[in-house]
């Protein structure tokens, strides 16, 4: 073999090695580069479909699950509760909740599926603030006499009923969302997802 053979050998294979360990490292850098543009397991999870067991939840009781990084209340309504509602479409600013802050199927007296069960994002329409449960009459929550329960916003006293229905003359424009939901069976709801998938 020439000379001149042996240093244009060289260099091919030079040539060639270099050109596979620049390849092999392109791709390795291009690998998590494209998996950065995934959406991750988290971004996944915080805007998919929560199930909640609801078997447990006695009359009057409260348990709140986070979906799309809300607080959602689900409450199992007494008789008393579920009572006081037909009393208060005078008192409350969107007795028929007209304005479109619930699906179609929970447009009724108690805002939901079944009438004990109510599910809504535990938000106030007003600048945002979270409400707490003021399930007692009066006094007893530091309200006045013709208090019969609900949620009130601790940050501007904006008032809701046990249908989230949102009082009048407050800061809260609206009721409280319910979010879309339906049932998997009498003891588990799905919540963001309902039978028509919105």
């Amino acid at each position: 073999m020439s000379n001149e053979c042996k240093v244009d050998c060289g260099r091919r294979r030079l040539v060639v090695a270099t050109a596979a360990v620049g390849g092999a490292g392109a791709i390795a850098a291009l690998v998590p580069f494209l998996s950065s543009m995934l959406p991750s397991e988290r971004a996944k999870a915080a805007g998919a479909p929560v199930e909640v067991e609801i078997g447990g939840l006695e009359p009057g009781q409260m348990m709140t699950v986070e979906w799309r990084g809300k607080p959602v209340w689900i409450i199992n309504r007494s008789q008393p509760m579920l009572e006081t509602l037909p009393t208060l479409d005078g008192a409350v600013a969107d007795p028929k909740s007209d304005k479109k802050m619930q699906p179609d199927y929970c447009k009724n007296e108690t805002r939901s599926i079944k009438p004990a069960i109510m599910v809504a994002v535990g938000i106030c329409t007003h600048l945002g603030c979270s409400p707490s449960a003021k399930f007692k009459k009066g006094s007893d929550q530091g309200m006045d006499a013709s208090w019969l329960g609900g949620f009130l916003c601790p940050c501007h006293g904006s008032t809701f009923d046990f249908a989230g229905r949102v009082f009048k003359n407050k800061p809260a424009p609206d009721n409280l969302e319910v979010p879309p939901h339906m049932y998997l069976s009498d003891t588990r709801i799905l919540i963001g997802e309902d039978k028509k998938g919105a």
